[in-house]
Order: structure tokens, then sequence, then C-alpha cells
């Protein structure tokens, strides 16, 4: 944690050296003074780092340097609050000169009016003389520090950057050495050699999935080295494939395989020409180790070209940490690695543990070796690892004090039962060894939220983002990293979940039970989360330098204290049964607060049954985000303009304040509720100056989805709707409880970077608006539950009506379409201009669409012409009883539409049936989850042939 905290500390150092309030001399010298000395230490850290886990003086200096790391920080944060509230009130005073100029619109619309609680501007001299007294403090402090770092003669390091080269495998592999896995091999044995089912004798894919260290790479070469699978297959290669996929490099690979010698050739097409060429009608066995892309495009070619050249007896064994890239690689057969048996793990451990001993020094050290093993989990490494600790040494002594030690602190032992973790995480760069150790906050089995920890990451300063890329793209970067390296493993839950909310589809990810153990064992207890209110509050000691408190469950606990003993918080999730104390906004470090239906937020005698913030949470001048967990209407603070660095604004239904526009750094506001109410204070007239907004929902309240509608305030509503002016940089964009029948609002076309609409509850709508022909940069669009909606035709393409010969591109970035639970729609046809004439030259329509989901339309009885030109991958149909009758078989009214699609899936109560080339759910349920508990069965082409394309 040191090593990334002091490369975030000298860059705000900088900062503050550069910083546009004029500091005194005195101030700049002590500042200047405290960046030298960082700059002295960060050059050994790395080394530092490594050798604390196993020297305690070491540790010792270690946490001493963090501790007085952590101090810097908190007095740099403690004077940036005092510019930032400078900025404030300087935005003040501009803000009440404008109304000043609008008094007579102002009192009509009601706009409040606030004074300034700052005493100056800028930073006094008192303010001065206490930051250069503090800092001089800290210098002293690690003055000692650096005294005490001679004497452990540091190596000087290079920082790790974020690249890092995995190293190479080969199909060799001594068997002899291999436990535990016989029958694992045998099943995929016999799946090479097309022992099972009639399925299993055609070309197909084989993946095994697991963690790092689970042993994938191993099991190949076993099946690989197979007598049977070497005398079975006239063709056998293995590519360690590696991160980036290179197309050339695995292609030449391959062919230097297969001649035995290095091809002169460099392009792809080339390459894969040759080796068509070489394998033709032949059967061959081709493992790719290690993939981690799991973009299809770069498989494609090679899919292609070698399921057209090889035998169908041919195999492709792919191993990876990713069921993603299984999945796109359309394995028939999907095998996990699970751990190893106690048994097997003790057998591993033991052959290393006791090689070359007197067989009675082996019984007599066999009782604490059976202990030691189980502390390995079932890993394989780690039992090879710790077994060659132990295996030099010799007495019951030595085995005692290991097993009775503990195991999860940094001793030897540990970099044996940890050594491929350790291997991964001094392999990271600093900032994401904090983003990976701050997880140990989290309770074991706990589900992680992508969006839920780039936010607290963002929030402690742990993401280093340069140039123009957003902070949060940086973070998701940085998971996706950690979820490379088998950090975080993904996972589905059936869980419940909001459907207006902007981001409540994503993939939700776990962490293995030893890599969170790995997690709390490096990181310091500055952070942490609480199951029960008996667990809280912490000892004082702790208590103070807290800067991350977590309550995962309800909990009634007293507040009150909240803020006097934990003042350093940078994260604060409260959680229902609690109540916000007043003194909250005293939390100035504070940039995270998730309030999931807490007590002091509901109902007041102005507002029943709505949620109404307390006015001091906009004291938090350093807050970013601001989640509101709940389903009620929330009352958002009239001061809210203050929190100028708020970049995320979600929960409940927010009732907007006019302040809105002031918070220039928003990046998401969601859930904002439109109603008859705001037409007369023109709150929506702030969205404009919203610049760097990219995420936007809204609700329109007054549809006929909520009781007792009246036309007045729907029409009321859709002229607020139609007059909004959204920035139009929006990427994000979800519209729900829409109470027009035609949408057409002039704002909507110049949404021209808009990658993903959602039109949710649109129940009046009667047309669908032209957005095949405005929204060029549109990549996923989805519209749900439009009751009235018959028809979906040419106004949807937005092909106008005059028969024009220019070329034109309708949805020309489409990726994702979904239509669902639309009761009434009868028709959807396209590719035609008025009059019925196609122009299939000119018009081309959805040339990158992937995937199509059609979902509970029962009355849909037609597909358009255009679908049969897309590039579809997949198609899903469920609970569409008429059109389903017309896809099933080659027979089918619209069957030449779909017939090129690779994945088809007719999914129809209460059986479900799927034809395709997906992945064997059976082999995959323990990854994936089966759909509503239903089940798919899968059937290939030819059997399909045979019965007539019947599901």
């Amino acid at each position: 944690m040191a090593v990334a905290l002091l490369s975030a500390i000298l860059e705000r150092l900088g900062s503050l050296a550069s910083s546009e309030f004029k500091l005194t001399v005195t101030v700049k010298e002590e500042v200047q003074k405290l960046a030298s000395k960082f700059r002295t230490i960060q050059a050994v850290l790395n080394d530092a780092e490594k050798r604390q886990l196993k020297e305690e003086a070491v540790k010792l200096w270690f946490e001493k340097l963090e501790g007085v790391s952590y101090e810097i920080d908190d007095v740099l944060d403690e004077w940036d609050t005092v510019m930032i509230k400078a900025e404030i009130e300087k935005q003040q005073k501009e803000f009440e000169e404008e109304e000043k100029a609008e008094t007579s619109t102002a009192k009509k619309r009601n706009v409040w009016h606030f004074t300034p609680n700052f005493n100056s501007s800028v930073p006094d001299l008192f303010q001065h003389r206490d930051i250069a007294h503090q800092i001089k403090d800290l210098n002293e402090k690690l003055h000692e520090i650096i005294k005490e770092k001679q004497m452990f003669e540091f190596k000087v390091s290079r920082p790790i950057e974020d690249v890092f080269e995995r190293p190479k495998t080969t199909s060799y592999v001594d068997v002899s050495e291999i436990l535990g896995r016989g029958k694992v091999k045998n099943d995929l044995v016999s799946i090479l050699l097309g022992k099972g089912t009639e399925k299993e004798k055609y070309l197909h894919v084989i993946s095994l999935v697991g963690m790092g260290g689970i042993g994938k790479t191993t099991l190949a070469q076993l099946a690989y080295n197979d007598k049977e699978v070497q005398a079975h297959f006239e063709i056998k290669v293995w590519v360690c494939v590696s991160d980036p996929f290179d197309q050339c490099k695995v292609g030449k690979e391959i062919l230097e395989c297969v001649e035995r010698q290095s091809p002169n050739l460099t392009a792809l097409q080339s390459l894969l020409d040759r080796i068509c060429d070489k394998v033709r009608g032949k059967k061959f066995f081709l493992v790719f180790d290690d993939v981690w892309t799991e973009d299809y495009a770069i498989w494609k070619p090679f899919r292609d070209a070698l399921k057209s050249c090889g035998s169908k007896s041919s195999r492709i064994l792919v191993t990876t940490r990713k069921y993603q890239v299984a999945k796109m690689m359309e394995s028939a057969n999907t095998i996990k690695l699970n751990e190893l048996s106690e048994e097997d793990c003790w057998l591993v451990f033991s052959k290393i543990a006791f090689f070359d001993r007197d067989p009675q020094e082996c019984e007599q050290l066999e009782d604490f070796g059976r202990q030691i093993s189980k502390k390995c989990k079932g890993l394989p490494l780690a039992a090879k690892t710790l077994g060659s600790l132990m295996r030099f040494k010799k007495s019951r002594e030595e085995w005692r004090y290991v097993l009775n030690n503990n195991l999860w602190e940094f001793e030897d032992v540990e970099r044996g039962l940890f050594a491929p973790l350790l291997m991964s995480y001094f392999d990271l760069s600093s900032p994401l060894k904090r983003c990976f150790s701050y997880c140990a906050v989290f309770p074991k089995d706990h589900v992680f939220d992508v969006d839920e920890l780039v936010y607290m990451w963002t929030a402690h300063g742990f993401v280093e983002s340069k140039g123009n890329m957003e902070v949060e793209i940086k973070a998701r970067e940085y998971f996706e990293n950690l979820v490379i390296r088998s950090f975080f493993l993904e996972c589905k839950e059936d869980k419940w979940f909001d459907e207006h909310a902007l981001s409540n589809m994503s993939t939700r990810y776990k962490m293995h039970d030893i890599v969170h153990d790995f997690a709390q064992s490096i990181t310091k207890a500055c952070h942490l989360g609480y199951s029960t209110a008996s667990q809280f509050p912490p000892s004082a000691d702790i208590s103070k330098n807290l800067r991350t408190v977590i309550f995962f469950n309800q909990c009634d606990y007293n507040m009150s204290n909240l803020v006097q003993n934990f003042s350093l918080l940078r994260v604060l999730t409260l959680t229902s049964g609690m109540e916000i104390p007043d003194t909250i906004g005293n939390l100035i470090h504070l940039r995270y607060l998730n309030l999931i239906w807490c007590k002091k937020i509901f109902s007041s005698d102005k507002y029943p049954f709505k949620w109404v913030l307390p006015e001091t949470i906009c004291n938090l001048c350093n807050l970013q985000f601001l989640r509101l967990d709940c389903n009620n209407i929330s009352i958002l603070p009239q001061k809210i303009g203050k929190l100028i660095n708020l970049r995320l604004l979600t929960g409940g239904y927010l009732v907007i304040p006019r302040e809105i526009g002031r918070l220039t750094s928003l990046r998401t506001l969601d859930r904002v509720l439109i109603s008859d109410k705001d037409s007369e204070r023109c709150e929506f007239e702030g969205l404009k100056n919203l610049k760097h907004l990219r995420d936007l929902s809204l609700l329109c309240f007054g549809s006929t989805i909520f009781p007792q509608p009246d036309r007045r305030t729907i029409e009321s509503n859709l002229l607020i709707f139609n007059a909004l002016e959204p920035p139009q940089e929006l990427e994000k964009l979800r519209i729900s409880n829409y109470g027009g029948t035609t949408m057409s609002p002039i704002w909507l076309a110049s949404l021209t970077n808009l990658k993903e609409l959602h039109l949710d509850d649109a129940v009046e709508l009667m047309s669908l608006p032209p957005l095949g022909n405005i929204l060029p940069c549109l990549e996923s669009l989805t519209i749900t539950r439009a009751w009235w909606l018959k028809k979906v035709g040419v106004e949807f393409l937005g092909i106008e009506s005059e028969n024009k010969k220019e070329d034109i591109k309708i949805f020309p970035n489409l990726k994702y379409l979904e239509f669902k639970s639309l009761w009434v729609w009868e028709e959807w046809i396209g590719g035609t201009r008025e009059g019925g004439q196609e122009d299939e030259d000119c018009i081309t329509i959805m040339p990158r669409l992937q995937k199509l989901k059609i979902l509970y339309c029962t009355k849909l009885k037609s597909l358009p012409d255009f679908l049969r030109t897309t590039p579809l991958k997949e198609l899903e149909i469920k609970g569409c009883p008429i059109i389903m009758k017309c896809c099933r078989t080659e027979t089918g009214e619209y069957w030449h539409n779909i017939s090129h699609i690779p994945i088809i899936k007719l999914l129809d109560d209460p059986e479900d049936m799927t034809r395709g080339c997906a992945e064997d759910e059976e082999d995959a349920s323990d990854f994936e989850p089966e759909e509503n508990g239903s089940e798919e069965e899968e059937i290939d082409e030819e059997d399909e042939d045979k019965d007539g394309g019947e599901g």
C-alpha cells in the first residue's frame, strides 16, 4: 500500500506547489523538502515491500512509513478542501449576481438564495501558518524514517508497469509428478478420441477453464502426450497464445509446428491458406494454451479456416482462466477444473516435502505434514511450493513451528502458500496493488459490482488517469486487469435488480476464499466493513485512522458520534435502520456516500412518503459519488449546487432543484423525475450546463403507469420532456414511463454521441421515433413494455418517403437490439420506402448487428427482410409463439431471413428449445445457471437436418 500511496502523494505535492493560490515561502520550502524525501524513499520501496514479508524490522519500518504517508495525505486533503471552499464561495457570488439581475424572474420561480459560510475566498495567513507547521512536523518524522532506511541497504528498483509478459508453455510434462487429475484426464482423452455421444464425433472446441495455478496447462499436457491421443491424430500442434492474441504470430507458430520449419509468410490470409493446405482432410489436434482475448473477431479467421479444411474428427483444446473465452470460442465441451481433494493435495505435498527422506523420518513428520497440507486448500501450486519449503526443514520442532504459526502472516511459509498470488501481486503496478488490497474490506463470498468498486477506488484516489481519459474508465481497466490475473472470478447471481437503473445488468464477480485471505493479509486496517452492529464500533486507535466504513446488512446503531470518531472517512455506506447524523456535513474528506433506506431521510410533513435529504450534506465539498439506494421520491437539498466535485448522483426518484446546473463535474445523473410541478420552476434548464454528463436516466412522472394519472398532467410532462436540453456529449440514456403516443423531441437528434438507449414503460406509445438515421453512434437499443405499439416500420429506421438514390446507412453502429413485452406488436417490416419499392443497393440496415432478442411479444407474426443481410451472431426469441412457428424449420416463412445466424435460440414455455453452436449447457452448468431454471436442448446442424430442423 505504501508504494502506491507515495506515488499519489508526490503527485499531490506537485499540484500543491503549482497551485493557483500563492503559497508563502515557508510553505513552498516545506513542500519541496517533503517531495524530495519521498522521491528518495520511492526508489527503494519495491525491494522494501518484498523484504517486509519475512523481515520483522523491515515490516515495522514499512508500517511507520505508511502511517506518516497517510498523515501527509490527510494534511494535503485539508489544504485542498480550503481551496475548494474558496472556489465554491467564488461561484456562489457569481450565482447571486446573476440572480439579482433577474430578480423578477427569480421571484416567479421561487429560487432560493443562500449566504456563504466561509470567511474568505482564499487561504488566509493563519491557514498558511497552520499547513506550514503541519508539514514541518511531518518532514521531521520522515527524516527519521530516512535515517533508519540506511541500515537496511535496500536495492533501488524501477516502478512496475501495467504491462507484463507471461512465461511460455510447452507440451512437455513429467507425468510422474501429476497426482489427483486421473479421472478428469481420462474424461478429456475420451472426448478427444470421440468416444462419447454422436455430437462429440464432429469437429468442435473443448475448453479447460479454471483459476491461475489450478493445473489447466498440466492437464492439457497430459492429454496431449497420451499414447492413444498421439496415435489417433495425424497432426498435433501446441501453441502458447497468451496475451495479446497476435493473429499472425499464432498463425506462424501453427504452421511452423506442422511444417517443422519457420514460414516466410507475413499476411494472416496467406498463413491460413498454407495451414489449410497442410491439414486438409486430416485429423488434427490443436492446443491453444493460455487464451485471454474475448474478441470474437480475432478468433473467427482461425475458426472458419480450421472448420472448413480439417476432418470432422479433429479437435481444438483451449486453456483459459476466463469462462467468457470458452463461450466466445463456441466450445462444445467446457471442463471446469476444480481444486484437488484433501487426499490428492496431501499426495502432491508429501511427494515433494518427503523427497529423498528416510522412511522413518517421514513417518514421524506425517501428522504435522497432513495438517500443513490442508492449508493449501486444494491448489496444486500452493501444495508444491509449500512442500518445497518443508523439504528443507528436518526436525519435528521446525515442522511444529510452521504449523503453529499463523499461516496467514507474511512468513516464509506464506510465500509458499500464496506463491501464485504473490507472483501476480508483485507484478502489479502500484495503483493496482492498492485497488486489489482494498477489496479485503468486503466479506468473503461478497458479490462485487464493478461500478461500486470503481467509485470507491476513485474516491480514495487509487486511480492514476493521465491525459483526457476519464478516471472511471481507467478504474474499469484496472478491474479488467485484476480479472485477467484471476483475482476475481465471474459469477451470476439470481438477484433482484432495478430495471430503471443505468447499470443494473453489469457482470458480477466474486473472490476465491484464498484470494480474499491473501488480500486481508496485505492490507492495513484503514478500511473496515461490518455485517452486524455488534462488531461496531472499533477501538479508538483504529477509528481515528479509518478511511472506509461500510455496513453490509441492516444495523440498528446510533451514529451520532460518527463524525467525531471517524473524521478521516473517504467512503461511507449506511444501511437500513441507521440514522444519518446532522453533523455528517463535517466529514470534509468524504468522497463516496451511499445511503440505503436510512431513517433520517424518510418522509417529512412537507413531503409525505418522500425522502428528504438533510441540508448538511451540501457541506461535503469533496463528495464525488452520492448514491441513494431506495425507491422513494427523493427531495434533494436546495444547496446541492455547492457539491461542485460531484460526479455521480443516483437513486430514488430525484426531484431536481434549480441549482443542478452548477454540478458541472457530473458524469452520471440517474432517475431524474419529470413532473408537472417542474413547469413552473424550470429546474431542467440547468441540464444543458452539465457538459461532462455521460449517463442520464429520466422518469416521466404522471404517465399511465403511475396511479390516477390525468391527461393534463401527461400533456404538461410531455411539454417539459420536449423542452429538455441534455448535453450533446451524452453516451447513455434511459427514458422510462413516457406518457405520449409519439416521441419526437428535437433534442434527441442532437445526441450524436449516444451509444446506449433504453425506452421503458412507454405504455401509450403507438409509433417509434426515427432512431435509425439520427443516432449514428448508437450501439445498444432496448425497448420494453410499449403496450400499444402494433407496428414497427420504416419510420423506426428513419427512411424518408422520397425515393432518393443516395447511399444510406441505417443504425450504422448498432450491435445489440432487444424488444421485450410488446403485447400487441404484430408487424415488423423494414428496408422499403413508401410505396413498397426496395432500394437494397443504396440502403444498408444495421451492418454491425451482433445480437437480437425478441421476448414476450406474443402477437408478433413477421420479421423484416433486412435481417438476412445483417452479420447477426445470435438470435433469441422467447415467449413469441406465432413468430417461432415461422422460424423453426427450413420451410418456415421467415427461415430465409435468419438461416445464416450461427446461434438461434427458440425458447418457449414450458419447454425451451435451442438450435445453434452455443456451448454445452451440461458442461457449463458450474459456471452459468440456466435462464429461469429452464433447460436448453442443443442440436447440431447435422442432427437438425435429419429431423427436419425441429428444435
